[in-house]
């Protein structure tokens, strides 16, 4: 199965730091990068993407807004909101849009267990 990830982050570093992290776990899937929510916006429409690991804090649109412009187009996508930034609200609101919170830095411990579910949910939906 061929899978393709989307990496949010107005973070070169740290979509570097996702990057890595992301092929320590499932080294079989693509990734493809973008600096901005707009950068996002034009990937989601000329490629199939998959999957979507997306920073909280951007300058010109946070990942929650984001995430919930792709959840309109993709409702089943797997997305992870990644931040540093752990408050309370900001989890509620990735829960209230179907999103998965994983707390920055990226680590493997972190990744893993949206991975294996984002993963699982891939292999029933294409089956």
């Amino acid at each position: 199965m061929s899978v393709k990830v989307l990496i949010v982050d107005d973070s070169k570093l740290a979509r570097i730091v996702a990057g890595k992290v992301l092929a320590e776990l499932q080294p079989e899937w693509a990734r493809v990068e973008a600096g901005s929510a707009a950068q996002a916006l034009t990937i989601m429409a000329e490629t199939q993407v998959d999957v979507a690991l997306i920073d909280f804090n951007m300058t010109e649109k946070d990942g929650l807004t984001l995430a919930a412009e792709l959840r309109q187009d993709r409702p089943d996508m797997p997305i992870a909101i990644i931040t540093a930034n752990i408050q309370d609200e900001i989890v509620a609101r990735a829960r209230a849009i179907n999103a998965a919170f994983v707390p920055k830095p990226v680590t493997v411990d972190g990744l893993e267990g949206f991975l294996s579910g984002a993963s699982l949910r891939l292999k029933s939906t294409k089956a």
